[in-house]
């Protein structure tokens, strides 16, 4: 069966670091045979959450736009990659909507007590989170951390089935090109991710 990878590319800024970051993951990716969707969510009709808790009645978002497709696309995904770059130590607004509209999953689980993903799914998916920073600080990635963790976790994607790469000290749109080992980094991760997944029978 075919690895089916969700990837969405967050920096409002195109062809940018994390999304270049993205495209070579990606590319790996389907180097090793699995099939890649990348949705750029700054081009994508993805409003924000409303904080209306409607979704925990209806099990589903009141609000129609794209979210429609991508809740359902979540849930079919093998495997889900979030990139974004980092702004004021966080992620990016537009991967920060994108994880609030995930609290349709988040009632679905703890307030409905409804299933999330058929239990014959549970531990066969991964979720990925790939970063980029202009700052060399050691802590510039941990606010971001919580947040994408949330995302997995209501999807039911465990700690143990979550990988990172972030790179900092790459500012200027380019820079990640000139970095020793990102692009290394990226197609060792993808190789890796596509490898467990048929380990564990995803697909």
């Amino acid at each position: 069966m075919t690895i089916d990878v969700l990837a969405f590319a967050a920096s409002p800024r195109r062809h940018g670091n994390s999304e270049t970051l993205l495209d070579w993951v990606l590319a790996a990716m389907e180097a090793e045979g699995a099939a890649v969707e990348k949705i750029v969510v700054a081009e994508a009709d993805i409003r924000p959450c409303r904080g209306c808790n409607i979704c925990e009645t209806l099990n589903r978002c009141v609000q129609h736009d794209y979210m429609d497709y991508v809740h359902d696309r979540i849930i079919a995904a093998d495997c889900i990659i979030l990139a974004s770059p980092i702004y004021c130590m966080g992620l990016a607004a537009q991967a920060k909507a994108l994880v609030d509209r995930a609290q349709v999953f988040r009632s679905r689980k703890y307030v409905l007590h409804l299933p999330v993903v058929p239990p014959e799914r549970k531990g066969k998916r991964m979720g990925i989170f790939l970063s980029t920073a202009g700052q060399n600080w050691d802590n510039v990635f941990d606010a971001a951390i919580p947040s994408v963790k949330c995302l997995f976790h209501v999807v039911d994607i465990k700690n143990n089935d979550i990988r990172y790469l972030m790179v900092n000290g790459v500012d200027e749109k380019g820079a990640i090109e000139r970095h020793p080992t990102a692009k290394a980094d990226a197609e060792s991760l993808a190789r890796e991710a596509v490898a467990h997944l048929r380990e564990v029978g995803a697909g």
